[in-house]
């Protein structure tokens, strides 16, 4: 569901010129708009702060890369056509010890897996990905509290939803009562120590249980009710994909693209101030440019899981919906044609994204704003890099 691919053209086009940003209704930091900020001006917004350590938090325009068209594309290749920007290899020490503490962890501390899942979570890679989409974290424990919750986020998925047991029958009330892991259940003196017994019922309970205890130590009281907010999205988002799979309903397209604006990545983005040791205050994460702005970056995320995982689920049991397998159903078009549609798709929401993060940059040039925008795109070019090269989970489709 949220990581596809388990039983998880307008290609090439360039980062806009986000010079001449011009808002004229109320502004995003509580004032009105009407300024426009050109040339210098918004280079230095855009820009970020200077000095050491600070590299990573330019949001000025990074290279971009949309994929060369192959003859034909080998492991490790991304998608021909897609629109991304290449990142650094992740820091190998910080890869290697944040992968030691979360085996640690899922072994010892919430017994996520039984031995013979061990290859599967190994080569889920979730250092390599933590510290790619997360290179302005203050150090390791940082990196732990991100990945201690996608470690717990797929259990979910596995156990609850896909390969390891899951079923759509009966997901609302497994998905509910693992919620109160994460939100806790306020009840009376006799029936409190029974779900406090239920926590360590099944290895997701287990899971989301530690998993949020540790983010809460790192967090502000806001940064814990966002969060708890964007995994109730994500089970919203699990339900209607589950009801879909009961009734055998194949949405439409924009139908689809709606379910996966729930059931996507939203709460791994959303915490990456957390996990940079700051704060974006509530008032401005709530603001509606931001939330859009997050929406896009999270929704473009997701279609790259579509993308990557495609030829994983083709060949699993049962029936897959992802946005290829849906273009080429509701639309009437070939796999191949479908499944470059999605490219598109993708790019669409990758250049939406960016201009609207710019154009939000400018219009609120508070530090936390920019630096969380930054932080948002930073993770979705990390999030690419570790569906791309992660070769243990992922082939392309030879389309090309």
């Amino acid at each position: 569901m949220l990581l596809r691919g388990r039983p998880f053209h307008a290609r090439g086009h360039q980062t806009g010129d986000t010079a001449g940003v011009a808002t004229s209704a109320p502004g995003p930091c509580g004032g009105r708009g009407g300024a426009v900020m050109t040339g210098t001006a918004l280079d230095r917004i855009l820009g970020g702060p200077s000095g050491l350590g600070t590299a990573s938090l330019n949001l000025a325009p990074r290279a971009a890369e949309a994929a060369p068209i192959p003859a034909g594309p080998q492991p490790g290749d991304p998608v021909p056509g897609l629109y991304f920007h290449p990142v650094p290899e992740p820091d190998p020490v910080r890869v290697a010890e944040v992968s030691r503490r979360i085996k640690e962890w899922a072994i010892d501390e919430v017994r996520l897996y039984p031995p013979e899942w061990e290859d599967q979570f190994d080569g889920f890679s979730l250092g390599r990905y933590m510290v790619a989409c997360h290179p302005d974290a203050p150090g390791v424990d940082h990196l732990m509290v991100a990945t201690r919750l996608m470690a717990a986020e797929n259990a979910v998925d596995d156990y609850y939803c896909e390969d390891h047991g899951g079923s759509p029958v009966g997901l609302g009330g497994r998905l509910l009562l693992a919620h109160t892991a994460l939100d806790p259940l306020h009840t009376t003196a006799e029936y409190g120590p029974d779900w406090e017994q239920s926590l360590a019922s099944d290895a997701p309970r287990r899971a989301y249980r530690s998993a949020m205890d540790h983010f809460n130590r790192a967090a502000t009281p806001s940064q814990s009710d966002r969060f708890r907010h964007d995994m109730a999205r994500l089970h919203l988002g699990y339900l209607c994909e589950a009801a879909w799979a009961e009734t055998e309903h194949v949405p439409t397209v924009w139908e689809y693209l709606a379910m996966r604006q729930f059931n996507n990545f939203r709460p791994c983005p959303t915490i990456t101030d957390t996990v940079g040791g700051y704060e974006l205050p509530a008032d401005l994460h709530a603001q509606p440019a931001m939330q859009r702005v997050i929406a896009l970056a999270s929704n473009a995320t997701t279609i790259v899981n579509d993308l990557y995982s495609y030829t994983k689920e083709l060949a699993s049991p049962g029936r897959h919906l992802n946005l290829p397998v849906v273009i080429a159903e509701r639309e009437g078009v070939g796999e191949r044609d479908a499944y470059l549609k999605a490219v598109d798709v993708h790019n669409d929401l990758m250049r939406t994204f960016e201009a609207e993060a710019a154009a939000l940059a400018a219009a609120c040039p508070a530090p936390t704003v920019v630096r969380f925008l930054r932080g948002v795109a930073v993770w979705v070019d990390g999030n690419h890099h570790w569906h791309q090269t992660n070769t243990y989970r992922y082939s392309l489709p030879d389309f090309w």
